[in-house]
């Protein structure tokens, strides 16, 4: 079973997910995405990848395990930023 999770602090409610997922997603008041079933049976799993990619914030993610969607994955911390090498 393939399951949809949103990272609720990445999604900026832009929408776009719920127009190309309307069998899945649909839209708070303030346009933020809730999920009607985050299973996603096979015959939505296209549309369920669309919407994924065009999210601009990539706040979604499809499990394999359901499990995996349910615990909070650490973000990756971004690489330190170091200064340029003085050419000595």
């Amino acid at each position: 079973m393939t399951v949809l999770n949103i990272d609720r602090v990445t999604c900026d409610g832009r929408g776009m997910c719920a127009e190309l997922l309307p069998e899945l997603l649909e839209l708070d008041d303030w346009g933020y995405p809730i999920v009607r079933s985050a299973d996603v049976p096979p015959a939505l799993m296209d549309h369920a990848r669309r919407a994924i990619e065009a999210c601009p914030v990539l706040a979604f993610r499809l499990y394999e395990d359901p499990t995996a969607a349910s615990r909070v994955t650490p973000r990756a911390a971004p690489p330190p930023i170091r200064p340029p090498a003085t050419g000595r």
